[in-house]
């Protein structure tokens, strides 16, 4: 079964997470997600690709290990990047390995053919660590993610992950279920821009997404924690994306 991030969810997310444990420290994987600047004329064509050429390679490399998961999000609501496509390793060796291993092989089934490219001529690369979410190994994680890219100060990233761990995680654990969320996810920054952060959450439909961010959003305020983390992460960007796979 092919995993989806809560991603972007984040997803993104995904976007698989693995839910943490009090006993253990739980396996951190790494995510190496591209954002793409689309023609918007185009764009659906590029989907066509994907669906027909890219998700039988990807499904193939989760199946045999290479990757632990993958997925390909179209934007619904948000900036600039118009698609996201990402893959999941539990290493960051595992991660570049596969760039090589499922690339040549995207290469080769692509030929000549240059409609992604053409359709989508720049891309912004990150990868990222998650480091906290919730356990969506069962199946996909929604139809419909939200991501917030987070610009936050270096210096008080370990306080905000802190807080994420210690006061934001039962948040959002408890609004975890049918006619709620479907998965969150908080990821940290390894190579890219300017974020520094993103945390992500999928669910069925955009109005159930946006009714329990609202609900979340007044949890946390209330415990008093939402102005130190706002003076550390000071900017965010928020995209919502259908989740194609």
């Amino acid at each position: 079964m092919r995993k989806t991030m809560l991603i972007g969810s984040l997803a993104a997310l995904a976007l698989p997470f693995v839910a943490q444990s009090q006993e253990s420290e739980p396996p951190r994987p790494y995510i190496y997600a591209t954002y793409h600047y689309c023609d918007s004329a185009a764009q659906d064509d590029v989907d066509g690709v994907v669906d027909k050429v890219w998700a039988p390679i990807y499904d193939k490399a989760v199946e045999d290990g290479t990757l632990s998961g993958w997925g390909w999000y179209a934007h619904h609501t948000g900036g600039k990047w118009r698609r996201l496509s990402y893959y999941i390793s539990p290493t960051l060796d595992g991660l570049f390995a596969a760039q090589e291993s499922v690339g040549e092989k995207l290469d080769e089934a692509m030929g000549d053919d240059r409609s992604f490219g053409e359709a989508c001529r720049s891309h912004d690369d990150y990868i990222w660590q998650i480091t906290a979410g919730s356990n969506i190994d069962d199946g996909p994680a929604g139809k419909v993610a939200l991501s917030v890219y987070l610009q936050c100060k270096m210096s008080g990233e370990e306080r905000v992950d802190e807080l994420v761990r210690t006061v934001y995680a039962p948040i959002y654990d408890s609004f975890i279920g049918d006619g709620k969320a479907r998965s969150w996810g908080w990821l940290s920054h390894v190579v890219g821009g300017k974020y520094r952060r993103a945390i992500t959450m999928t669910a069925d439909d955009v109005p159930t997404l946006l009714k329990t961010r609202a609900a979340i959003i007044e949890a946390i305020s209330a415990k008093d924690t939402s102005t130190e983390f706002s003076d550390i992460c000071y900017s965010h960007s928020d995209y919502i994306w259908d989740i194609g796979h």
